[in-house]
């Protein structure tokens, strides 16, 4: 028995579900019965499952030669339960439960919800559609709704006869009842847990299916966009058979179907046999969309196709694990993604990624990886950049230091092992220990249950580490000590990559001479070198792999941030990448140029300009404004960030013309459109408002519409800012309004503004941001650093109002600020004449 008031008794426990749903899109209201074989393991008077937001009818439970009918039922609503009440005791043993219930089609993103999307012709359609993770399925039926009450699952749904339906199986049955309507079932699924259910109905149409391997495979979209869908086929088919080959495993549904919805709250959901996508994260067309939204829809259909094993197959005990679920599958998209397109180089490419979960991790309040979950207010909070980011780094870690072969092998022994179960996060460390003959647990423990990461020092060829943090902590701190940290090292010059565990002694490094830490560029943490070998180490940076340059413009970045490393040594290292194609490092130089922008004063302005163009003039005369023949996909996003720092930073005249005529000239789509709009919204030129409305309404991809919805952020104009604020809390997608509030306190003309509104608006954000959002928005405020008396304000307020879900990634957001804060405190002062020495 539990002590958690959150969860459910084992008394009974269900076996397998029959839904029946009866949507109203018209009326945003749906009827259902839901008839669920159970066992009753003990005799008991009631029963309590798991309800919110449905009317219930009464409870019938029969069993073999008896039927009960409830006396009544109560409802909690701070534990989102219903508790049956029966006059007499039911015995134990096998019955069936049968509820009617009726309930809202909600705008909230979350449990059965309404959608909508108006086509090509200016037609208004209403779709229903579902979102069961992490507790919602209690929100669209009655049920036991925790991740360890695994059950089988056959829906059937009545509908309008000219709407389209899907759910997680194959259709059985599709009967037309002559009024109207049609209802259709779906065939038996596997044992899964209820939140991997889904339904969904509206105006949909779908690709012809593919055979892969005998899994029938179809992107489904709203009608009218099937020519966006080839690319997702594509990567979809990929993905099936890559993974059923790494796992050693068949695909466990009988089809596999992947479809866009028009609202979607995050970037897709791993229902099993029918994915739901956030349009851009699913639909695009490759010939006129940046290197990175090509990237970013293959990398989540590899992770959404990943769970369909790790989570689906196999799923958490309860909600504390889902890190593992989530890391685990963004470990495996970049598997998936590097053997899909090997020339991406997407090990690469995550250390932007990584570098996310650093800032976050080397912060005070950040917090362990998985740690007790009681409330569903709790699980979401799991959803963030740690259990993403830092887990996958995490995972990607130990999975190199075992070896690819032997760690792949423990993990088809805990697939085999827990099919059709749930596990915790010790039962995946046990298999990996079986595999390699590793104490993977003791050394993953220090990384998975407690917050932080260490700063791996070598002096003179000894090794030690300590933690790393930006700030001195002033109370209570949430970053460990004492890891057993994974060290891959190489000389300089070798091919040959040394492993050896550094635990809290002082030890010598295993690779001799010159060389680099964090070979491969796949631990976490900060790497430092004593200033001797720093230097050795710049003077051969061709030397070293793209990954680990990438890797030490991020560590010497970090350096600078608190204080063990200058801006003149890190932009004396930023020229030596003059010629190199590697947006990966080129983005660490970026972002750091923007943060000493939003420091500078007006005399150290002029400065940054011309050290920006010094930096960046070359990279853009070297590879043009057009694509080349041959060139990498990679060299479009280096020529993307060259005109953005020229033109917003560097204040390059001839890079803002050119940006003006090929927008106004609307020739510009792929890697090129958001360095463009970006310039062209900073110029503010009368009457461009208007033809980004208009361009947003008329692109024919989701990419193209969200470029040129966020692209207005970055306006110099306050008055423009606020009324796009204002737009965000009523003409905006609630799937969209959060992030694009953020983007907007971001901004660094009018973020102190926007703050002020926005905060004055701050409950009616909670009531239209769906499902915890609030928090997306609010984060913005890490930039609000240079005017103390408004970053007291902020952190005040904040702390006074704090969220139900999220409020732990506002608190990291205020100490960010605070972090920015005392950077820039100690920087400012002699920024003009740092920049001065970083000019040739």
């Amino acid at each position: 028995m539990t002590s958690n008031p959150y969860r459910l008794a084992n008394s009974v426990v269900p076996n397998s579900y029959r839904i029946f749903m009866t949507p109203d899109l018209d009326s945003a209201s749906f009827s259902g019965r839901v008839e669920i074989d159970v066992e009753l393991t003990e005799r008991t008077s009631q029963f309590t499952l798991n309800a919110i937001e449905l009317e219930l009818g009464s409870a019938t439970v029969t069993g073999s030669g008896w039927s009960q009918l409830s006396s009544s039922v109560t409802s909690h609503e701070t534990y989102e339960t219903a508790t049956f009440h029966f006059d007499q005791e039911l015995p134990s043993g096998p019955a069936t439960v049968e509820i009617a219930f009726t309930g809202i089609l909600n705008d909230q993103l979350h449990g059965f919800y309404r959608s909508s999307f108006v086509d090509d012709a200016g037609t208004t359609h209403l779709i229903a559609t579902t979102q069961f993770e992490s507790n919602d399925a209690r929100r669209a039926f009655p049920c036991w709704d925790e991740p360890s009450f695994k059950a089988t699952y056959e829906v059937t749904l009545t509908i309008p006869s000219h709407l389209a339906t899907f759910s997680n199986s194959a259709m059985i049955s599709d009967t037309d009842l002559g009024n109207g309507l049609r209802t259709v079932s779906f065939a038996r699924t596997m044992k899964m847990s209820t939140y991997l259910v889904a339904f969904v109905v509206g105006p949909f149409e779908a690709t012809d299916p593919i055979d892969v391997d005998g899994v029938p495979v179809r992107v489904i979209v709203p009608v009218g966009q099937l020519s966006l869908a080839t690319y997702a086929l594509e990567v979809a088919e990929h993905a099936l058979r890559f993974f059923t080959e790494y796992f050693n495993i068949n695909y466990p549904g009988d089809k596999y179907d992947l479809i866009a919805i028009p609202d979607f709250a995050a970037g897709a959901m791993e229902n099993l046999g029918l994915v739901t996508f956030r349009e851009a994260d699913l639909l695009i067309d490759p010939t006129r969309a940046s290197f990175g939204e090509i990237e970013r829809v293959a990398l989540v259909i590899n992770h959404e196709t990943a769970h369909m094993w790790f989570g689906d197959l196999v799923t958490m005990d309860w909600w504390e694990g889902i890190w593992l679920n989530e890391a685990f599958a963004t470990f495996m998209e970049g598997l998936c993604t590097d053997h899909f397109r090997p020339q991406w180089n997407k090990w690469v490419g995550f250390t932007a990624l990584k570098d996310m979960a650093f800032g976050v991790d080397a912060l005070h309040s950040t917090r362990a990886i998985e740690y007790e979950v009681v409330s569903p207010d709790d699980c979401r909070g799991m959803f963030d950049v740690l259990t993403y980011m830092k887990g996958c780094a995490v995972l990607r870690m130990i999975e190199q230091y075992l070896g690819p072969d032997i760690f792949r092998e423990g993990i088809r022994i805990y697939l085999k092992r827990h099919a059709y179960a749930n596990t915790v996060t010790a039962d995946l460390w046990k298999a990996l220990e079986e595999a390699s003959s590793q104490p993977v647990g003791e050394i993953m423990d220090t990384w998975i249950l407690q917050g932080g990461f260490p700063l791996v020092s070598v002096n003179g060829g000894q090794l030690s580490q300590i933690p790393f943090s930006y700030v001195e902590a002033t109370g209570e701190s949430n970053i460990g000590h004492d890891w057993k940290v994974p060290v891959l090292s190489r000389t300089l010059g070798s091919s040959e990559v040394s492993k050896q565990l550094l635990g809290s002694e002082i030890e010598r490094l295993a690779a001799n001479g010159v060389a680099i830490l964090n070979a491969g560029g796949t631990g976490f943490y900060r790497a430092a070198y004593s200033g001797e070998e720093l230097a050795a180490i710049a003077a051969r940076l061709i030397e070293l792999e793209e990954i680990e340059r990438a890797g030490l413009f991020s560590d010497t970045w970090a350096a600078v941030m608190v204080g063990r490393s200058s801006i003149v040594d890190f932009m004396t290292l930023a020229r030596g990448l003059t010629g190199l194609n590697e947006p990966a490092a080129w983005t660490v130089i970026s972002q750091a140029l923007h943060t000493i922008n939003r420091i500078v004063d007006s005399e150290g302005r002029g400065t940054l300009q011309v050290l920006v163009r010094q930096l960046m003039q070359p990279q853009l005369e070297r590879l043009g404004w057009e694509k080349r023949e041959g060139e990498s996909e990679h060299a479009g996003e280096l020529r993307a960030i060259s005109i953005d720092l020229l033109g917003a930073i560097g204040h390059d005249h001839a890079v803002i013309d050119e940006a003006l005529r090929r927008f106004d000239a609307n020739s510009v789509v792929g890697d090129l459109l958001a360095a463009v709009l970006h310039l062209t919204v900073l110029e503010n030129r009368d009457g461009d408002r208007a033809i980004f409305a208009e361009r947003q309404l008329s692109s024919p991809t989701p990419q193209e519409q969200n470029t040129y919805l966020f692209a207005p952020a970055a306006t110099p104009d306050t008055e423009q800012a606020l009324e796009l604020l204002d737009r965000c809390f009523d003409e905006v997608r609630t799937q969209d309004a959060p992030y694009l509030v953020g983007a907007l306190i971001r901004n660094r003309f009018a973020g102190a503004h926007v703050w002020r509104a926005f905060s004055a608006r701050y409950d009616e954000a909670n009531e239209r941001f769906a499902n915890g959002r609030t928090a997306a928005a609010a984060v913005g405020v890490s930039t609000l650093f240079n005017d103390p008396e408004l970053a007291r304000t902020v952190r005040e307020f904040h702390t006074a109002h704090p969220l139900n879900a999220g409020q732990r990634q506002v608190e990291q957001a205020l100490e960010r600020l605070d972090v920015n804060a005392a950077f820039a405190q100690r920087v400012r002062a002699t920024l003009a004449e740092q920049l001065k020495a970083c000019l040739v």
